[in-house]
């Protein structure tokens, strides 16, 4: 059936090559290239990665042929504080607020006075950020981009769109680069055709086609997020695919979009056209040499991303045929690397062996031999740096082979670097380790009494040991994994507040190990969306044939939990506490589960669930590397709870006409990029309206990768109107005035002022917190105070000076109930202020 009218499917007539559209359809072009490769093994990682480069390495002769590109003017490259890069045409405003209908501007040349709000636009999107997160700037090359343009019959007259309402339905696009956009307008629903109208590498744009009632709207996604088969299909039709010089600028556009598979693919067709072109030879072989090293490149990542099993097959079938020598080098060290590890594994356990045979006390060998027995089955390439002081003292003779034994396992158990050479202790710390595992499993008081009794008995269950005995071993409660459709994906439900449960879903990156840990993304799902299609955005579709999601969130070994969030019948976010406990509880249980790395955990959320990762990440901000609402709303609590935005990154998401939403979110917007000490980046599609977003996923992904949290901030400032927020870093305040506390049913509630929380840690064993709260709690870590020394505690009006002495009931009783064996605090100490 014909989406369009007939008008819109009159192609010139030199743009009919049906044959080389149905040779160079996406499928086609891969298997071409793999056939190039000899890797047909790797088919599925090809095809799913886009071959990309950072800088285009080689002049290359072709491009004399080429018609001339447009050219990018004023460009500049602004390193920021947090190790971002941003790049684009740069622009100073005042605020980020517009008058509506209005185009924000670059220009760079106006004095700075206040405009403290940067931006720069690549032409896709425009990127906010603050001058004082700038740390430096630097002037861009000028960039030589490929810009085709595409005959539409675009529509110059009629109402102009400002802003787009819901989107209903999205038809993908067809032959001719058109598609139906269907969204709910003033007076109900109505279809707006767009056709592309220009590509470049970096963005594609699109306008709204001549209609009956026609609309005026321009707006622009990312290349790289369009099929190539789609592409392509567009592009033969626009240009002369008998010409080579129009054939040579599909190549161009191709490799200057880092899509470099679909790029070689174009010049081999190009070259057997045109065989007259025969001097382009050695460009196709550099183009071949660049998509290898781009797999090589991605092979590299993943071997980092801790998918070691994949990465050792996938090298094992690397191509050798045309590959440049230092490629060639960096495969071998690669498997070079996998096999001395293979060796120091085999070694550690034959000498540990050895050495064990060398123990004639009969009880201490009966002690030792369950933690070889564990060390044989759980010794591999994630846990094998424990071994390499036991490796590198292994031959001196000074050191006696019980001390050298006790090496090893002091080393398995508190993890790398930490060795003691007392084998006595060493052994002990295997059930000390498995009584700290039972305390933090059980919810029975009574059990976890009698533990903490039996800890006190056992050698080496200090502190201090207990500490690196958590970071160290495998969750609390490890999830017991069996087969299932999606390998990694499981739903799992566990108990809410009250009586009514909550789920969440979880994906695991390929070759998950519990002995690694990994970064975390909580992700909420929009509404009238569902947890699985969280996962879906971040972890990409199952690629059946690989057995294995091809996402990024996978690429980069991200954990991804997509918590149900919504409550039964609704909607909207409503601020409440069932909300945010299904949302932290998620988290803790995963924790509790999952090897994840509590400093590399962050929350995102689309639509209303931006709003409510806004608002969550506000509420906590001691949880979160960072924060990522997408298309989200500013509304009740986040207003109030601006200054805690100084203590965790934001990164905004946005469309240009998605309705008034900047105007919206201008306050807040401007309070985090007019004032100092925010790490806040806010992104706007051109010419978008209320979307996901897929196009900005490569972007996040480098910002996260930039980002840990700050476990214990020096000073931070914090405020809350609920009495469930009531945690932030190191202090916990309870039993907050009455008169200062604002419910979600209550919003908005006249003439309250929120409680502060204001807290630095000073020089020479000092701290001070300040709240209107009755009720402090503050919680010690070594990175904190000195325990060896008296401590001055300056809370409210109250002054004490006093030792702290490190508690392991404390410490486990942290653990248990925040669930982070990585920071677990090591003392505490309470205050009342009497009414």
């Amino acid at each position: 059936m014909n989406m369009f009218p007939n008008e819109y499917r009159k192609p010139k007539s030199y743009m009919r090559n049906s044959v080389l559209i149905s040779r160079y359809n996406n499928e086609a072009a891969i298997s071409d290239t793999l056939a190039l490769y000899k890797v047909t093994n790797l088919h599925d990682l090809l095809s799913n990665l886009n071959f990309r480069i950072r800088q285009l390495r080689y002049g290359l002769v072709i491009w004399a042929i080429v018609l001339c590109p447009f050219v990018i003017g004023h460009a500049a490259t602004y390193t920021l504080k947090n190790n971002v890069q941003v790049k684009g045409e740069p622009g100073r405003l005042t605020s980020i607020v517009v008058e509506p209908g209005t185009a924000v501007t670059p220009n760079p040349d106006v004095s700075e006075g206040i405009r403290s709000v940067l931006f720069t636009d690549d032409g896709l999107r425009r990127t906010f950020f603050s001058q004082f997160q700038v740390r430096t700037v630097a002037p861009s090359e000028r960039e030589n981009l490929e810009s085709i343009k595409i005959d539409q019959r675009v529509s110059s007259a009629g109402k102009r769109l400002v802003s787009i309402g819901a989107i209903v339905r999205i038809t993908p696009f067809d032959e001719y680069g058109r598609r139906s956009f269907h969204v709910i307008g003033v007076r109900g629903p109505m279809q707006i055709v767009q056709g592309i109208t220009e590509i470049t590498p970096r963005y594609t744009k699109l306008e709204a086609l001549a209609m009956k009632n026609s609309i005026v709207w321009e707006s622009r996604v990312s290349t790289t997020s369009i099929s190539t088969n789609v592409l392509r299909n567009v592009l033969y039709k626009q240009l002369n695919m008998n010409d080579a010089g129009d054939r040579l600028r599909i190549v161009r556009l191709f490799m200057q979009a880092e899509l470099y598979q679909d790029a070689l693919v174009e010049l081999q067709a190009t070259l057997k056209q045109f065989p007259d072109l025969k001097n382009l030879d050695q460009q196709s072989q550099l183009l071949h040499q660049q998509a290898i090293e781009r797999l090589i490149s991605e092979i590299e990542n993943r071997k980092e991303g801790g998918q070691h099993e994949r990465v050792f097959k996938w090298l094992a079938n690397f191509p050798t045929t045309g590959v440049a020598v230092e490629t060639q080098l960096r495969a071998r060290d690669l498997l070079k690397e996998f096999a001395d590890e293979a060796q120091q594994h085999k070694r550690a356990l034959d000498l540990f062996e050895s050495l064990l045979e060398e123990v004639t006390d009969a009880d201490m060998k009966k002690k030792i031999e369950p933690i070889h027995q564990e060390i044989k089955d759980e010794l591999n390439l994630n846990t094998l740096n424990r071994m390499s002081d036991f490796l590198r003292l292994s031959t001196d003779d000074t050191i006696s082979p019980e001390s050298k034994l006790s090496m090893a396992i002091s080393s398995w158990l508190l993890g790398a670097g930490n060795i003691n050479e007392n084998l006595a202790v060493s052994a002990s710390l295997y059930n000390v380790r498995n009584a700290v595992r039972e305390y933090l499993a059980t919810d029975d008081l009574a059990t976890r009494q009698n533990l903490l009794e039996k800890l006190r008995t056992l050698e080496g269950s200090s502190p201090a040991n207990i500490a690196m005995l958590l970071q160290a071993m495998k969750p609390v409660t490890p999830y017991e994994m069996g087969e299932t459709e999606v390998p990694g994906m499981y739903t799992i439900s566990i108990d809410g507040l009250g009586s009514k449960p909550v789920e969440y879903t979880v994906q695991l990156p390929p070759d998950y190990d519990p002995y690694r840990s990994y970064p975390c993304i909580v992700a909420l799902h929009a509404e009238g969306k569902s947890p699985v299609d969280q996962i879906q955005w971040w972890c990409g579709n199952l690629n059946k044939r690989m057995n294995m999601r091809m996402g990024q969130a996978g690429r980069y070994g991200y954990v991804v939990i997509a918590p149900k969030w919504t409550r039964d019948g609704k909607t909207n976010y409503g601020f409440t506490v069932h909300e945010h406990a299904a949302v932290l509880l998620s988290l803790r249980d995963a924790l509790k589960k999952f090897s994840i790395d509590s400093d590399r955990v962050f929350l995102s959320g689309h639509s209303e669930a931006g709003t409510a990762a806004w608002d969550i990440g506000l509420a906590h901000p001691d949880l979160w590397a960072g924060v990522i609402p997408i298309v989200a709303t500013a509304e009740k609590y986040i207003g109030r709870y601006w200054q805690n935005g100084r203590q965790v990154p934001f990164y905004f998401v946005m469309g240009e006409m998605d309705g008034n939403q900047l105007e919206i979110n201008s306050g807040e917007f401007n309070r985090y990029l007019q004032r100092t000490g925010f790490d806040t980046m806010i992104v706007e599609y051109r010419g978008r309206g209320h979307e996901h977003f897929q196009d900005e996923i490569h972007h996040l992904m480098r910002w996260m990768r930039a980002h840990r949290r700050a476990f214990t901030p020096e000073k931070f400032t914090c405020s809350t109107l609920r009495p469930w927020d009531n945690f932030f870093f190191w202090v916990e305040v309870d039993d907050l005035p009455e008169d200062s506390i604002v419910m979600p049913i209550m919003w908005p509630k006249q003439n309250v002022r929120d409680v502060e929380v204001v807290a630095e840690i000073v020089s020479d064993n000092r701290i001070r917190v300040k709240t209107a709260a009755n009720k402090i709690t503050i919680y010690f870590t070594p990175d904190m105070i000195d325990f060896e020394q008296r401590v001055s505690i300056y809370t409210n009006s109250s002054n004490t000076t006093k030792a702290i002495v490190p508690s392991t009931e404390v410490m486990l009783e942290d653990v248990r109930t925040r669930c982070d064996r990585f920071h677990p605090f090591w003392a505490k100490h309470e205050y009342s202020r009497s009414r």
